[in-house]
């Protein structure tokens, strides 16, 4: 809670402005049981109307007044927790976006989803509510309590007895709340992960007719979220009846007692009435403890999740961008560089020394783990390398920092759009070009064509995730948008995989009529053939190096491939 609190600092204004008003409709509270015993026994018992009309009167002024400030406080209090909602928003996107790989790992999409709008509602809630009733609630069982003591020690004692019994009960259920909440929030996440997963692979779920088995998957872990979430209400809700008890068995007393001390002449029936009427209130201040400790809890989980998150630091701290840069050359040199993932025992890649460059076209193959991607992910800093040196422009990556990332521009395997209009997608590489120029990256990519059959043109709307796009058609516009960057570095992690063999020459073609660095990661010798330099990977390793020609002459690995392929395209 404390950094949820330093936001709070912020709008302090009117958080203190919500506080007093607040305190205002307490001292009201705590004043009008005074009042009415005054009415009842100088008024009433005394028969002096005019007493009655005085302190009527000012118990309505006062009434009035309250209601005026409680209206007040609201709008307050809303600001401050809608003010402070949109602040923790903003930083946890921010924050985010500094993550690196291995952290997006660790905090899955989906709970970094519900911890950005689910804990963050949560969050605002527990703001607003502390600000306008969670400490209203303690502050006038304590001040009903030493009001009642100005009123009649005797009775008052009566009071001292059970409500710290009760707070204890109180106490005790928070406690264990805040555990079942933060449970139940690490439940949600887990569903909202398994409802993401579907919906990204309905198309999958349909085609292999599991519908019943996700169906299965999904029962169960609501029914999980389901029992976790009923423990957590349940154990709530026991506040309600176990306060009533207790503050009935005290009103009871407190009937029994004001009675016998009327008799004796020691109290008078407007004192008993002001002391059952604090009792009263003290026992509806507990009944609001009910909801107010599941606001807490649910809040307090919800602020642990998010100082999570806030309190994160990039495990790979990036510079900020050097402004006076104007470009590269594009030279980049592995120096042995060696790799692992932190949920994987064996090495990425191990030891790799390699030099690209500049305007080179390097071809990268190797089977399905070899370290491909892991490769080309290391050049633009996405992960950073356990051992080794590399640097591009004989400057150590690390000292590039986010400047590198102007210049290399990574196309991956699936293409992702975003939702908007397929110019928006294709400009999202370079906001500032033209229309022209989006184009030009249009007809490079070999999508320009595609592109001008549709009813809209480029303004047609793309789903999201390019739902309504093939994979090739996705591929080409992913294409598009990386050479509307012009990138000094260009790497493409099998961005040509579900183009056919024509249409991925005519795309490679015009790649390599650019002036830069290229990188191509392919699972097709075909794709890379042409390549200045081709490297195989095996198991992490650089196992051979050189052209097509070179390697056919001394790549056992190379030529398998190479025969195998031959084959499967019935070449042999």
């Amino acid at each position: 809670m404390k950094k949820i609190f330093s936001y709070v600092k912020i709008y302090k204004k009117s958080a203190v402005l919500a506080l007093i008003l607040m305190g205002l409709e307490l001292s009201v509270e705590l004043i009008q049981p005074i009042i009415m015993s005054i009415i009842i026994d100088e008024g009433i018992v005394g028969q002096d109307f005019q007493t009655i009309i005085i302190w009527l009167s000012v118990l309505i002024g006062l009434t009035l007044l309250a209601f005026a400030a409680g209206i007040v406080s609201s709008f307050f209090a809303a600001d401050v927790s809608q003010s402070v909602g949109h602040d923790l928003r903003r930083d946890l996107f921010s924050r985010v976006q500094d993550f690196s790989a291995v952290q997006m790992q660790k905090l899955t999409a989906s709970s970094l989803l519900t911890r950005i709008t689910g804990d963050v509602t949560q969050v605002q809630a527990f703001l607003f509510m502390f600000l306008r009733i969670m400490l209203r609630a303690p502050l006038f069982i304590i001040g009903g309590i030493i009001m009642a003591f100005t009123v009649h020690v005797q009775l008052a004692t009566i009071l001292v007895i059970i409500v710290p019994v009760l707070l204890l009960i109180v106490f005790w259920i928070l406690t264990e709340g805040i555990k079942l909440f933060r449970r139940v929030q690490v439940r949600l996440d887990h569903l909202n992960s398994i409802i993401r997963e579907n919906l990204l692979g309905i198309r999958l779920v349909k085609a292999y007719n599991r519908n019943n088995h996700e169906q299965l998957r999904f029962n169960k872990v609501n029914n999980h979220l389901m029992d976790d979430n009923k423990k957590a209400l349940q154990l709530m809700e026991l506040t309600m009846p176990i306060v009533m008890l207790g503050m009935n068995i005290s009103l009871v007393l407190l009937l029994w007692f004001g009675f016998m001390e009327i008799n004796i002449g020691s109290a008078q029936a407007g004192e008993v009435v002001a002391i059952i009427n604090y009792a009263t209130r003290i026992m509806a201040s507990f009944g609001v403890f009910g909801f107010l400790l599941m606001n807490f809890s649910r809040g307090k989980a919800s602020a642990t999740r998010i100082s999570e998150v806030l309190e994160s630091k990039p495990s790979q701290v990036i510079p900020k961008t050097d402004s006076s840069i104007a470009n590269i050359e594009g030279h980049i040199n592995f120096e042995n560089i060696t790799f692992s993932y932190s949920n994987m025992k064996r090495a990425a890649l191990k030891d790799i020394s390699v030099q690209i460059n500049a305007g080179e076209t390097v071809g990268i193959l190797g089977e399905t783990g070899s370290g491909k991607t892991t490769f080309l992910q290391l050049i633009p800093g996405l992960y950073k390398a356990k051992s080794g040196n590399l640097s591009i422009d004989n400057k150590p990556i690390k000292e590039w920092g986010r400047a590198i990332r102007d210049f290399v521009t990574l196309v991956p395997q699936e293409g992702f759009l975003f939702s908007g209009t397929i110019k928006e997608n294709i400009a999202w590489g370079n906001e500032k070009a033209q229309f022209d120029d989006i184009v030009r990256a249009a007809k490079d990519a070999n999508i320009h064509s595609y592109i001008m059959t549709l009813p809209d043109q480029y303004e047609t709307r793309v789903g999201q995730r390019g739902v309504n796009l093939s994979g090739g058609q996705k591929q080409r516009l992913s294409i598009a948008r990386a050479l509307l960057a012009n990138p000094t570095v260009l790497l493409l992690d099998d961005s040509t995989s579900a183009l056919d063999a024509n249409t991925e020459q005519r795309v490679l073609e015009s790649i390599k009529s650019k002036s830069c660095t290229t990188v191509v990661v392919a699972q097709k010798i075909s794709s890379v053939m042409d390549a200045d330099k081709i490297l195989v990977f095996d198991k992490g390793c650089i196992v051979a190096s050189g052209n097509h020609q070179e390697l056919i002459g001394n790549s056992p690995l190379y030529q398998k491939i190479y025969q195998s392929q031959m084959k499967e395209d019935g070449l042999s």
